[in-house]
């Protein structure tokens, strides 16, 4: 499994999210400065819900900043759903159940 080191560019991807089709280069494009993608292993566990919980509510610092937000993980679609409804998340969510995103992101 492949490691991404500091300056790397990170993999893009296509996928399905809670928001629909999303594509990274074209979240790139869009952001003033860069996106933060960042990964967990299952929704609505207690340290993923802290995780999301905390981008959510620091979502506006990061626009405010320049910058997109979205979270990544092996959960199904409606699991997604479900989590993100529950947590009010305003963010999408991406599902990567077939783990491509994941490893090629190391």
């Amino acid at each position: 499994m492949a490691q991404l080191s500091e300056g790397a560019q990170a993999p893009d991807f296509t996928a399905e999210s809670t928001r629909g089709t999303i594509t990274l280069s074209e979240l790139l494009a869009q952001a003033d400065e860069g996106v933060v993608v960042y990964f967990y292993p299952k929704a609505s566990t207690p340290g993923c819900t802290a995780e999301a919980c905390d981008f959510r509510d620091s979502l506006n610092s990061f626009k405010g900043a320049g910058y997109t937000v979205v979270g990544v993980s092996a959960d199904p679609m409606p699991a997604l759903e479900r989590f993100a409804e529950k947590q009010s998340l305003n963010f999408p969510l991406v599902s990567d159940p077939e783990h491509e995103i994941l490893l090629a992101w190391g």
